[in-house]
This record gives C-alpha cells, sequence and structure tokens, in this order.
C-alpha cells in the first residue's frame, strides 16, 4: 500500500470517527430531552403556575413536533445534504433551548419545545443515514449498535440528569445546558463532518408531498394527545383524526407523481415496514410508560428529583453495558430472535414492575424490572435501525431512516396517550369509591396526577397513594401485552430474509470503513 493509500485511510478513519462522536452527541441532548423534563414537571408547574394540560403539553410538544418532520427531514437529507439538515436541526434545538430556560410562562416554555422538536427532527432523521456512509460491513453495525446504545441510554439517563439539575440549580438548566453541547456540535460538524451529498441531489423538493407529510404526522400525534384530556369523542379528537385520514389520502395519490418525495416501493419491503411497526411498539411500551414509572418512583422517594434520578440508575446502567455488548450478539443471532427477546425481557420487567405497585413489600422487584426493562430496549433498537438502512438502496437511506425514526416518537405519544386514558381512568374509578366531597377529589386527583404528594391533605394520603399504586399497575400490565404482541410481530415479520441494498451512491463513498468507531 502507497503512502498517499496509507494517508487517506487515516483520513478517513479520523472523518468517520468524527463524525460518529458528533452523531452520537446529537442522539444523547435529542434524546435527552424526551424524558430529562419529567421529573421537573412538578417545580415547572408550581414555578409557572401551569395547570395540568399545560404541563402535559411541556412533555407531549416536543414529541408532537419531532414526529411531524421526521418523515419530511429524512427525504430532505436525501436531497441537500444530510449534514446541512443535521446541522440546521442541532442550531434550531440549540436556539430553543435557549429559549425553553428564559420561558417566562407556561405558553412560551411549550412554543419553545416545539421548535426544539422540530430541531430534534432534523437531527435524527439523518442520523443512521450518516453513519451508514461512513462504515460498511460489521463496522456499520458495530456503529449503529453503539449508538443506539448511547442514545437510549441518554433517554433513560435524562430523569437523572433532570432530578440532579432541577433539585441543584433549578429546573431552568435542563434546558440551559444544552446550549454548549449545541454549539460544539455544530461547530464540529461543520468542520469534521463529511456533506455527503447524495448523487441525487439535483432533484427538486417535493414541496406538496413534504407539507402533506407533515399534516398527516401532525394530524395523528394531535388527537393522541388531547383525547385522554377532552376525551376522544371531543370535536379536538375527531376533527384532526378525520382531516389526517383524508391528507393520508392525499399524501398516497401525490406520491404517484414523478419526482415524489416517498418511494413507495420501500413500503412493500417487509422488513421496512415492520421494523418502523416495531419501533413504534418498542416505544410505547417503554418511553411511553416512563413518564409514569417516573412518577412512581417519586412517590417512593418522597418527591426528591435527584432521588428519583438515583432510582432509574438500574434501567439507565442496564440499557449502556448490554447496547455495548449488542454488536457481538448481533454477530451471532438473527435479528428476529433477537427483537422478539428483548419485547420479551421488557415485558417481564413490566410485570415486575406491577408486581412492586400491588405488593411493594416484595424485596427488589422495582430493581429486577428496571433492569429487565433496560435490557430488553438494549438488544430491541440496534437490529430495527440497522435493518432500517440496511434493506434500501443507500441513495434512499435518509427516506428510510426518517420513516422508521418517524415511528418512535408517535410511538412514545400513543404510549402516554393510551397509558394516561388507563390511568386517568383507574385513579377516577378509586377515588368515586372513597365517596369524596367533589372539590375534594378534584384537587387531590390533580395532586396525584402532577406527582405533587406534598400537596395532599395528610388525611387523605394513604387513599392517594394507594390510587396511584393500582393506576401503576394497570399501566405496566397494559405496557406488558404490548410487549407480548411486539415479541410475536418479530417473528413473524422479521424471520423472512432481507434484500442486500446496493452500494452507497454518494461522492464521498470512499469514506466508508471497516473500522468500528
Amino acid at each position: 500500500m502507497s503512502a498517499d493509500d496509507t494517508a487517506a485511510r487515516e483520513a478517513a478513519r479520523r472523518t468517520a470517527r468524527w463524525t460518529f462522536a458528533l452523531v452520537s452527541a446529537g442522539g444523547v441532548v435529542m434524546t435527552l430531552d424526551v424524558t430529562v423534563v419529567n421529573v421537573a414537571l412538578a417545580a415547572i408547574a408550581a414555578d409557572l403556575q401551569a395547570g395540568l394540560s399545560q404541563v402535559q403539553w411541556t412533555v407531549s410538544a416536543y414529541s408532537l413536533a419531532f414526529g411531524a418532520l421526521l418523515l419530511t427531514a429524512g427525504a430532505l437529507s436525501d436531497r441537500i445534504g444530510r449534514r446541512s439538515v443535521f446541522v440546521a436541526g442541532i442550531t434550531l434545538f440549540t436556539l430553543a433551548s435557549a429559549l425553553c430556560g428564559l420561558a417566562p410562562n407556561a405558553s412560551t416554555l411549550v412554543a419553545a419545545r416545539v421548535a426544539q422538536g422540530l430541531g430534534g427532527s432534523m437531527v435524527f432523521a439523518p442520523a443512521i443515514a450518516l453513519l451508514a456512509a461512513v462504515y460498511e460491513g460489521a463496522a456499520r453495525q458495530r456503529a449503529i449498535a453503539t449508538y443506539a446504545a448511547i442514545a437510549s441510554a441518554a433517554g433513560a439517563l435524562g430523569p437523572v440528569v433532570g432530578g440532579v439539575l432541577v433539585e441543584l440549580v433549578g429546573w431552568r438548566w435542563i434546558f440551559l445546558v444544552n446550549i454548549p453541547i449545541g454549539v460544539g456540535v455544530v461547530l464540529g460538524a461543520m468542520t469534521r463532518m463529511p456533506s455527503l451529498t447524495p448523487a441525487n441531489a439535483s432533484r427538486k423538493l417535493d414541496v406538496l408531498g413534504a407539507l402533506l407529510a407533515i399534516g398527516v404526522l401532525l394530524s395523528l400525534h394531535y388527537p393522541l394527545m388531547m383525547g385522554p384530556e377532552t376525551g376522544w369523542g371531543s370535536l379536538q379528537v375527531l376533527g384532526p383524526a378525520c382531516v389526517g385520514v383524508g391528507l393520508l389520502f392525499a399524501l398516497i395519490a401525490s406520491q404517484r407523481r414523478p419526482g415524489s418525495m416517498l418511494d413507495m416501493e420501500l413500503l412493500r419491503i417487509p422488513a421496512l415496514s415492520g421494523t418502523a411497526a416495531l419501533g413504534f411498539l418498542a416505544r410505547m411500551s417503554s418511553l411511553g410508560v416512563l413518564v409514569f414509572t417516573t412518577l412512581w418512583l417519586q412517590l417512593a422517594a418522597g418527591g426528591s428529583p435527584m432521588q428519583v434520578g438515583l432510582r432509574l440508575l438500574p434501567l439507565t446502567g442496564s440499557l449502556l453495558v448490554v447496547g455495548m455488548l449488542m454488536a457481538r450478539l448481533q454477530a451471532r443471532f438473527q435479528a428476529a430472535p433477537l427483537v422478539a427477546s428483548g419485547f420479551a425481557l421488557q415485558g417481564a420487567g413490566l410485570a415486575m414492575l406491577a408486581l412492586s405497585a400491588a405488593a411493594p413489600q416484595v424485596p427488589g422487584a422495582n430493581f429486577l424490572g428496571l433492569v429487565l426493562m433496560g435490557t430488553g430496549g438494549a438488544i430491541i433498537f440496534p437490529p430495527l435501525m440497522g435493518m432500517a438502512v440496511g434493506v434500501v438502496p443507500p441513495e434512499r437511506a435518509g427516506m428510510a431512516s426518517g420513516l422508521t425514526n418517524a415511528c418512535y416518537p408517535l410511538g412514545t405519544a400513543t404510549g402516554v396517550a393510551v397509558f394516561g386514558a388507563v390511568f386517568s381512568s383507574r385513579l377516577g374509578t378509586q377515588f368515586a369509591t372513597a365517596q369524596l366531597a367533589p372539590d375534594v377529589a378534584r384537587h387531590t386527583r390533580a395532586a396525584v396526577e402532577t406527582g405533587q404528594f406534598s400537596a395532599v391533605e395528610s388525611a387523605l394520603l394513604p387513599l392517594a397513594q394507594t390510587a396511584f399504586a393500582n393506576a401503576y399497575m394497570a399501566v405496566c400490565l397494559a405496557a406488558a401485552a404490548v410487549c407480548l404482541g411486539g415479541a410475536m410481530l418479530a417473528l413473524r415479520v422479521l424471520s423472512k430474509p432481507a434484500p442486500r441494498a446496493s452500494r452507497p451512491a454518494v461522492r464521498e463513498s470512499s469514506l466508508s470503513l471497516k473500522e468500528s468507531p
């Protein structure tokens, strides 16, 4: 090998490592902000004089905006360049984080969270495609598995980080801490990350398709957010849902034109559509339950945000440790049994958490439940992420990544909505049987729903704790049933051999490496 070849390979290694580090840093802050707010809800409600609906929207607005733009951002990255979309997303996210930290009222905070979600979608959509472009073969598998482990651990670490920051310096710093990280990622991406301009960059953006895709995803998310609050038969739910169905048909019709944004043929690949559905179920049964798990641990910890974070360490630690082993597991086992076993472990963890709610005296139930949930989550996502970009032509990797990633926040939003309805219904039943005065029951229930047990009258505290435990147990059992369905679906749709994708159609394709990050 000549000196020039050696130098070129070394430069490619450095570029790939920088790309991995920057994409991972972006994934950390984006995923962290899905869950970091959970332990700060009580502090935000008290400081900004926010009601239950505003507190819920502080969480939901991020996922709503995040999911709405993912599909469009993925298609956009295939046309104008994945680095360009990635940098624009980090920039918007960083500016929005500053606005969140300085928000004078709840309405401003919710609006800033929407902007955060839009930026996050532009970071996440091209992430896997960026890694797939600079690694190949086993090295690509290792890079994606490591990225998935880091991002998943960040999501689980959110309540830990949030708890420490809320207790030591205040809730605003859960957003302000993103600013130096975001600035560093932007500077690094502009100087160290290859642009990876696709070969089809000359194709025009399908503006109509992009707007319809945003409308469809927004119309799917919004009713899920509003259903538990306004009722599933309300105009605020049925109206957007009907609009969403109409927009979906319009999107399908529009994508039959030449040069359209979506490649409808991709949806006929069972492995790709299967990974999208499985990602939806996995997020529904994990992050969709995490907000209630956080409140449950807050009750056990006496309301201390820092203690809540520490009690979640078994979940975070197992996600990270098992995630780092996933490259070896993927080398030995096929995707179908791996993903199915991940769902089974996650379901078993949820069953243990339900047991801890039903029988708090059982030693170690909480700990074991969190470990099993983390282990299952760590096993599920790397095979899904790798398969999403591995079964399509590389010039459509951004679209495939965006398509599957769009299902993640939709799954989270669906989980929060569906399990929130289960939680609220069970709470309502518990308080109804107690025969309290209407005003007292309403005040106590509102305090329990937001985890503010200190606001509950001491005489009613045992009732509130019992009601919360029963409601949380119902949520865990419902989520365990979702995991059972996920395991069965994985064995069905991932067992079929997937087609091999063609070589990358990017100008910097020489950057592909056979070395792990």
